[in-house]
C-alpha cells in the first residue's frame, strides 16, 4: 500500500491530510499560513510538517507516492504559480520548490479547481465523466471536469466561472477590477449587498430591518419565515444563479452541478428557487443536468489534492 499527502493551501491555515492510495483520509490537521516576508516561510513550513508527521508516526518514506496540493491562485499544469496576491507570491514553480523542500514528487493545482476534483471523486460528483463544481461563500470560485480531467486552461485560469458578467450596468467594481461579475450577485456578500440594496429601496416592512449586521444565512431564514421582502431579494439571486449556470452548462453540457460553499447551506430552498431560472436561460440539449450539493465540506481541497498526486505519480 502506498500513501501520500493532499495539501489545501489557505490565506489563515494550511489544511493537509494523509491518505491511502484507495482515497481514505488516514489523518488531518492545520497549521498557519504565514504570509509575512511576501509569503517566503509557507512552504518550508508545509515541508516541516510533513517531515515532522512521518517521523512522529515512523512512517517509511519509501511508501510515500507524493503530495498534491491546491493554491489560491492560478496554477498550469506544469506547477508555475502565477500570482497569489493574498500569500504575496509572484510568479515561481511551486511543484518544483515543494518537491525540493520535501524529497517527494508534487502536483499543484488551483485550489478551486481542486476542491471540484475532491468532489467529483469523493462527494456530490461522484458517478460522473463531466462536472461543474461552484462555491458560493465569500466570493464565487469554481472548478470544472471535462470527460474526467480537471480543466487548468492555458495560464491555469480555466474554470473562473465567478468572474463571468451578469450585469453589464453595475456601477460597483467587482474585487477581481470588473464589474457585474457573479461573485457580486451570488456570493455570501453578494446576497447580502443586494439585500441592503433592496431595503434602501422603500420602508416595505420587513425582518431583515431589525437585523444590525446582516449576514446570509439571516435573509434565508426570512424568506423561510414568509418575509416578503426577503423572498424578493431571494428571487433576484436565485434568477442571478440560474442564469450563471445555464451560461457555464450551455458551455461545459455537464451531467452534474454540485454546489458548496455558505451558500449551498440553503440546501433544497436554493436548489428549488434557481431552478426555474436556470431552465429559462439553458439551451435545451444541456438542460438535462442533476444539482447536487457539495458534500465534503471543508476536506475537498484536501481530497482533491491528494488525487492530483494519485493521478500523478500512483501505481
Amino acid at each position: 500500500m502506498k500513501y501520500g499527502f493532499g495539501i489545501d493551501l489557505g490565506g489563515t491555515t494550511v489544511k493537509i491530510a494523509y491518505f491511502d492510495e484507495n482515497g481514505t483520509m488516514l489523518d488531518k490537521w492545520e497549521i498557519p499560513t504565514v504570509t509575512e516576508n511576501a509569503g517566503a516561510q509557507i512552504l518550508p513550513d508545509i515541508a516541516a510538517s510533513i517531515k515532522g508527521y512521518l517521523e512522529k508516526n515512523s512512517i517509511d518514506s519509501a511508501a510515500i507516492l507524493g503530495l498534491g496540493i491546491g493554491v489560491p491562485g492560478p496554477v498550469n499544469s506544469k506547477g508555475v504559480v502565477n500570482k497569489c496576491i493574498n500569500l504575496g507570491w509572484g510568479v515561481f514553480n511551486i511543484a518544483e520548490e515543494l518537491s525540493s523542500l520535501t524529497g517527494f514528487p508534487v502536483k499543484a493545482g488551483n485550489d478551486a479547481n481542486v476542491a471540484a476534483m475532491g468532489e467529483f471523486w469523493k462527494g456530490g460528483g461522484q458517478g460522473c465523466e463531466n462536472m461543474v463544481f461552484t462555491t458560493l461563500g465569500t466570493g464565487v470560485g469554481g472548478g470544472i471536469v471535462v470527460e474526467g480531467r480537471l480543466l487548468h486552461g492555458a495560464h491555469g485560469s480555466g474554470a473562473e466561472i465567478g468572474h463571468l458578467v451578469l450585469n453589464r450596468e453595475e456601477t460597483v467594481r467587482c474585487n477581481c477590477g470588473k464589474y457585474g461579475c457573479v461573485e457580486q450577485y451570488c456570493s455570501a456578500t453578494g446576497v447580502v449587498r443586494l439585500a441592503k440594496l433592496r431595503l434602501q429601496k422603500d420602508d416595505a416592512p420587513s425582518a431583515l430591518r431589525s437585523i444590525e449586521n446582516l449576514v446570509c444565512k439571516d435573509v434565508f431564514d426570512a424568506g423561510k419565515a414568509g418575509d416578503k421582502v426577503a423572498l424578493e431579494i431571494l428571487e433576484q439571486v436565485y434568477a442571478y444563479l440560474g442564469e450563471y449556470l445555464a451560461n457555464v452548462c450551455n458551455v461545459v453540457n455537464p451531467e452534474k452541478v454540485v454546489i458548496g460553499g455558505g451558500v449551498s447551506k440553503a440546501g433544497s430552498m436554493l436548489l428549488e428557487g434557481m431552478a426555474p431560472w436556470f431552465h429559462k436561460y439553458v439551451f435545451h440539449a444541456a438542460g438535462n443536468v442533476e444539482f447536487a450539493l457539495a458534500s465534503l465540506g471543508n476536506d475537498a481541497g484536501a481530497y482533491g489534492a491528494f488525487k492530483l498526486a494519485l493521478d500523478a505519480f500512483g501505481a
